[in-house]
C-alpha cells in the first residue's frame, strides 16, 4: 500500500463544518504553546469529538477505522510489531490482509512512522485509523509480560543450574542493571500495575512454581517449571524490603516502595516457610491516584448523608466491617480525609500503615516488642486526640480501650471482621465486653461488600438458570423475580475474557437507636435484630447488591457469590 497522504487537519474540518475558523484559530495558537498535537487540542477543548475527527480521517484517506475496544487480538499477529516500536509510533498489528499487515495508527498521516513500520513490519502494511486512549491501553493489555516473565525464569533457571554460589551474597554484589532475576521482578511488577493486580502470589509447589494475580478479588494463575529460582527471586524481594535473606524458617513481613510507569506504588511484603520453600504475597497499595473522598467510595446519597453525620460527631464509636479485602480501610482512611484539618488532632494505630497521610500522626504496632494494639492505644489517649482511628479491634482488652475512649470525648474509628452490621454489636459481647458499654459506645456500624462489575464492552442479558432461578425465587419471592432482568459479560478482550472489569462497593449501614441500645444492655439479641431490620433506613447488603444487579451494573451471579456471606 501506498504511503498516507499529507493532510491538514484544521481545515479539513472546518470545511466540512466540524469546527469553526475561530476555534481552528484558538487552537492553533494553544498548539504553538503546549507543543501537542493540534487533533488533541481540539478534541480536549471540547471543539470536536473524538469519533467525529476519527470517522472524517477514515473517509478521507479511504482507510477502515477500527475500534480496538472489542478488537480481538491474536498474539501471533500482534508480536510483528515489537513493544517499543509500538509505543513508539502509537501502532498495533491487526490482523493479515491480501494487501498486508493491518496497522492501528492513531496518527495515520504520520508519513515517517508509516516507513518505519514497514521496516520493522519486514513487509507492505495498510493502516487503520484508531482511538489514541483505546490504544495505549490496548498496548498495555496485548504486550503484558507472560511470555518475557517465562523466559526470564528460563534464563534464571539455567544460571542457577550452572552456578552453585549462596544466593544471599550473589543477590547482594550483582548489579540490578543485568540481573535476570531483578527484570523477571521488574516485569511482574510491570504485568500487575497494567492489569490492576492488588496482591501477587508467589508459591513454590513440589515440581512448579506458581505466580499468582488478583485482580477484582479473584486470583489469576501462571504457572512455571522454574522452581529453582524460588530462593534467588524470594531473596532479592527480601533484600528490597529490608529483610534477613538467611532467615528462611520464620515468616516475615515487611514493606517498600516502587516506581514504575509514572506511579508510585507501596508494597506490603508477607513471607510465609511452606513445605516446598517460602511463599510471597505482596499487596499493592497505588497512592498515584491520592486520597479517595467520601463522596467517591460508591457510597448511596442516604449512607453519604448519615455517614458524613456520623463522622462529624464529637464522640462514640463507629465500626466498619466486612472480610478481607472488601474495602474497609479506604473507607476509613476516606473518613479521615474528610475530617484532617488543622483544628483536629487525629491519631491512628495501624497494623501495617496503608497509606501515609499530611497531619496525621499514624503508629505501627509491633507485637514482637509488646507494642501491641492496646498498649499504643492507652498511649494514644495520653496524647490529647480528637479522633483516633484503631486498624482493627482484635481482642477484649483492645475492645474496651476503644469504647471507654470513645465514651470519654473522642470520636474513634475501627474495623472488624463481622459478616453484617446486626451481627457486629453481638460480636463485641461475643468477645466479652459488657453489654451497657457496647449499648454506650457504638453509634453507627457500616459493612460492606465489593462485586465485580459487568465488562460494558461485551455485556448481554442473561437468563438465570436452574440454581439461579431457585436461589432468587427464594431471596425475593415469585411475584419480584418474574420481573427481574439481569446481565453479564459474554467475555472480550477488554475484560481479559472474565466478563467483568472492575468493582462497586455496596454497603448497609445500622445506627444504633434507643431501641437497639436497650436490646444490647439487656443482652437480648432476638430483640435486636428485629428493632434493626424494622430501621427503614436499613437496606442489607443482598439487596444493594440485586439493586446494582437490576441496574446493569454486576451480574446475578456476583449477587449470589456476595450473599453466600450475608444471608
Amino acid at each position: 500500500m501506498a504511503a498516507p497522504k499529507r493532510i491538514r487537519l484544521g481545515d479539513l474540518l472546518v470545511e466540512h463544518k466540524l469546527i469553526s475558523e475561530t476555534q481552528l484559530t484558538s487552537a492553533l495558537e494553544e498548539q504553538k504553546k503546549s507543543g501537542r498535537k493540534l487533533g488533541r487540542v481540539l478534541i480536549e477543548n471540547g471543539y470536536v469529538k473524538e469519533d467525529a475527527v476519527l470517522n472524517l480521517l477514515s473517509r478521507q484517506l479511504n482507510v477502515p477505522y477500527v475500534d480496538l475496544s472489542v478488537f480481538q487480538f491474536q498474539p501471533e499477529i500482534v508480536k510483528k510489531i515489537p513493544e517499543t516500536a509500538a509505543r513508539r509510533y502509537r501502532a498495533l498489528a491487526l490482523e493479515e490482509t491480501p494487501e498486508g499487515l493491518l496497522v492501528g495508527m492513531a496518527d495515520p498521516t504520520n508519513i515517517f512512522a508509516f516507513d518505519d513500520l514497514v521496516r520493522v513490519a519486514k513487509g507492505p502494511i495498510k493502516v487503520a485509523v484508531v482511538k489514541e486512549g483505546d490504544l495505549v491501553s490496548a498496548i498495555d493489555r496485548v504486550y503484558q509480560n507472560g511470555a518475557e516473565i517465562q523466559n526470564l525464569a528460563t534464563e534464571i533457571g539455567e544460571d542457577l543450574s550452572e552456578n552453585v554460589f549462596d544466593l544471599g551474597a550473589l543477590n547482594q554484589t550483582v548489579s540490578s542493571s543485568d540481573a535476570p532475576v531483578v527484570r523477571l521482578i521488574e516485569k511482574v511488577f510491570e504485568d500487575a500495575i497494567a492489569s490492576g493486580t492488588s496482591d501477587i502470589h508467589i508459591e513454590p509447589d513440589e515440581k512448579v512454581l506458581r505466580i499468582r494475580r488478583r485482580i477484582d478479588g479473584l486470583l489469576q494463575e501462571q504457572v512455571m517449571d522454574e522452581k529453582a529460582i524460588v530462593p534467588a527471586l524470594v531473596s532479592r524481594l527480601k533484600l528490597m524490603a529490608g529483610l534477613d535473606i538467611s532467615e528462611r524458617r520464620l515468616p516475615q513481613d515487611g514493606r517498600f516502595n516502587i516506581k514504575l510507569k509514572q506511579k508510585s506504588v507501596d508494597v506490603r511484603f508477607s513471607t510465609l516457610p511452606t513445605q516446598y520453600g517460602e511463599a510471597v504475597v505482596m499487596r499493592l497499595l497505588d497512592h498515584s491516584g491520592g486520597l479517595l473522598n467520601l463522596s467517591s467510595i460508591g457510597l448511596s446519597p442516604t449512607i453519604f448523608a448519615r455517614l458524613e453525620k456520623a463522622i462529624k460527631r464529637p464522640h462514640g464509636l463507629l465500626l466498619v466491617t466486612g472480610p478481607t479485602g472488601s474495602g474497609k480501610t479506604t473507607t476509613l482512611y476516606a473518613a479521615l480525609n474528610a475530617l484532617n484539618e488543622p483544628q483536629k488532632k487525629i491519631i491512628t494505630v495501624e497494623d501495617p500503615v496503608e497509606f501515609r497521610l499530611p497531619r496525621i500522626n499514624q503508629v505501627q504496632v509491633n507485637p514482637k516488642i509488646g507494642l501491641d494494639f492496646a498498649r499504643v492505644l492507652r498511649s494514644t489517649l495520653r496524647q490529647d486526640p480528637d479522633v483516633i482511628l484503631v486498624g482493627e479491634i482484635r481482642d477484649q482488652e483492645t475492645a474496651e480501650i476503644a469504647l471507654r475512649a470513645s465514651i470519654t470525648g473522642h470520636l474513634v474509628m475501627s474495623t472488624l471482621h463481622t459478616n453484617d452490621a446486626i451481627s457486629t454489636a453481638l460480636r463485641l459481647i461475643d468477645m466479652g465486653v459488657e453489654g451497657f458499654l457496647v449499648a454506650s459506645a457504638v453509634h453507627a456500624i457500616v459493612a460492606q461488600r465489593l462485586l465485580r462489575k459487568v465488562c460494558d464492552k461485551c455485556i448481554t442479558e442473561q437468563q438465570p438458570d436452574a440454581g439461579q432461578q431457585a436461589w432468587l425465587l427464594t431471596a425475593v419471592g415469585e411475584e419480584r423475580a418474574a420481573d427481574m432482568r439481569f446481565h453479564h459479560g459474554a467475555g472480550c478482550p477488554a475484560c481479559g475474557h472474565t466478563g467483568y472489569r472492575g468493582r462497586a462497593a455496596i454497603h448497609e449501614m445500622l445506627d444504633i437507636t434507643r431501641e437497639l441500645a436497650d436490646a444490647l444492655r439487656q443482652q437480648d439479641y432476638v430483640a435486636f435484630k428485629q428493632h434493626a431490620l424494622a430501621q427503614k433506613q436499613f437496606i442489607p447488603l443482598q439487596e444493594s447488591a440485586l439493586a446494582l444487579a437490576e441496574q446493569r451494573v454486576t451480574s446475578l451471579e456476583e449477587v449470589i457469590r456476595i450473599s453466600g456471606w450475608v444471608e
